[in-house]
């Protein structure tokens, strides 16, 4: 699915954008529920506005799990494995909620990223992010 250089591409970027998770995790939750309001649901026993603690919190969350995954994408179910048993069975999250998520982040990375989000970067991370929403999706199946 990628290639060497794009498995290489896409671990730099996340690498890079570590200690600013929390600005990229909230910003791309924000554009989640700005876009698609009924992911809101999920986050209603928390404070989800702009800055508050638990969006940021969970925003870090979020990116340090894609950078995560991100350091050795060959063994991505393996690192998720407990996300995908937290997800599923616990929080009970729609899966169709990670692509969407992962389009808001893709959004979130061009923006933060300018023209170093080239189209070979944009690609590589859509198809990333494409296989870490199915891979969380799994024990739904």
């Amino acid at each position: 699915m990628l290639s060497k250089k794009e498995k290489k591409l896409i671990k730099e970027i996340w690498e890079r954008l570590t200690p600013v998770a929390e600005d990229i995790g909230s910003e791309a939750l924000l554009r989640m529920f700005a876009s698609y309001p009924g992911t809101k649901t999920y986050f209603s026993h928390l404070d989800i506005s702009p800055g508050s603690a638990h969006l940021c919190s969970h925003g870090k969350k979020i990116v340090l799990a894609i950078a995560e995954g991100a350091k050795d994408i060959s063994q991505l179910t393996v690192t998720l494995a407990p996300l995908q048993t937290l997800h599923a069975y616990q929080l009970r999250i729609d899966p169709t909620n990670f692509k969407l998520l992962s389009h808001c982040m893709l959004v979130t990375l061009a923006c933060y990223l300018g023209s170093e989000f080239t189209p070979v970067a944009h690609a590589a991370m859509d198809k990333f992010l494409s296989a870490f929403a199915a891979v969380l999706s799994e024990k739904y199946r």
